[in-house]
């Protein structure tokens, strides 16, 4: 990589960092983007600073070639734009050569949905898992605060211990951006961090006798970050579907959150609220919810109501298969 390319990009993920607390995951992807986009300029002899519009929209031309999913093409772009306007505020180029260009659009595709009763199943799997009282005491806390506030993973599994003492009713929350929020918490999921809770003092007590290091996250790991890893989690929540019966595949730490919004809107919370809960800065991002239950709506009467099965359909106090 060029000198001049590497400050660009390094610059404008420390002003990112700094104006935006954009997150390390977000940094990285943005990141690796413009790296790809750097390779490409540079295979045509080109540069950040000498790329023009029409180069910009055959990048993305080239990136649909590849087979590219729109939702990375809108990423990349998205990334690109962000970049030239950082460079133009800052005076490394004259102009913007992506704020013209519109992006491809993404798929409207629904997130996999949970029922209700996968999701009991998956905490019941949760309940008796593990190899010891450790692991049983930490499993179901993890996935019972999951279920009942509909965190992002990353925000789980960094709590800070600091943040749920005191048997709260309201959970504090910092998510995106630096950005805090109060998500009130379920009586299951109270018991189950007041259970872990008592465990983790036990424990950090003997540590404090044995002067070890006691670890300021809820979910500790002797791992870099201090913290156990999303990795880590998602394996678990594999392991826990398997258990459960449940298909693997439609089980992620996002389908939990996916399923704390449904299910609340489905039993008659408010829009706006759940948008609180989740941490979503538009409500529009929420409203992806509403289709989600309109559509398992419109599956059940297509499979459920007797009405719609072939055959079964009455016209004049006979059925269609009468012949009439």
């Amino acid at each position: 990589m060029q000198t001049e390319t590497f400050h660009w990009i390094s610059s404008f993920l420390e002003a990112q960092a700094a104006e935006l607390g954009a997150a390390t995951n977000t940094q990285l992807a943005y990141g690796r983007d413009l790296k790809d986009f750097d390779a490409y300029l540079a295979s045509k002899k080109l540069s950040f600073l000498t790329a023009a519009q029409s180069d910009v929209e055959a990048y993305l031309i080239w990136c649909d070639a590849q087979g590219l999913a729109k939702s990375t093409r809108a990423r990349r772009l998205s990334a690109i734009k962000q970049l030239y306007r950082f460079a133009f505020e800052e005076g490394l180029r004259a102009d913007n050569p992506a704020i013209q260009i519109a992006g491809p659009g993404q798929d409207k595709r629904l997130p996999k949905i949970l029922s209700e009763e996968e999701v009991d199943r998956l905490l019941a799997a949760a309940q008796a898992s593990g190899r010891n009282q450790r692991d049983q005491l930490r499993n179901i806390c993890l996935m019972e605060l999951l279920y009942a506030t509909g965190m992002r993973v990353s925000e789980l599994v960094s709590l800070p211990i600091a943040a749920t003492r005191g048997d709260p009713r309201l959970l504090l929350i910092s998510g995106k951006g630096g950005k805090e929020r109060m998500v009130p918490l379920s009586p299951p999921a109270r018991a189950a961090l007041a259970d872990w809770l008592a465990y983790r003092d036990r424990m950090d007590e003997e540590n404090r006798l044995a002067r070890k290091p006691v670890s300021r996250f809820l979910f500790p790991s002797r791992g870099k970050s201090g913290y156990l890893t999303r990795h880590r989690f998602y394996l678990l929540i594999k392991e826990f579907a398997v258990s459960a019966g449940v298909d693997p595949s439609k089980v992620t730490p996002h389908t939990l959150r996916h399923a704390f919004a449904t299910h609340l809107l489905a039993n008659g919370a408010d829009l706006r609220a759940i948008q609180t809960m989740l941490g979503h800065a538009d409500v529009a991002t929420t409203e992806i919810y509403t289709h989600i239950l309109e559509e398992r709506l419109s599956e059940l009467v297509l499979e459920r109501h007797p009405l719609a099965k072939e055959g079964t359909r009455k016209s004049g106090g006979k059925t269609s298969s009468d012949g009439q």
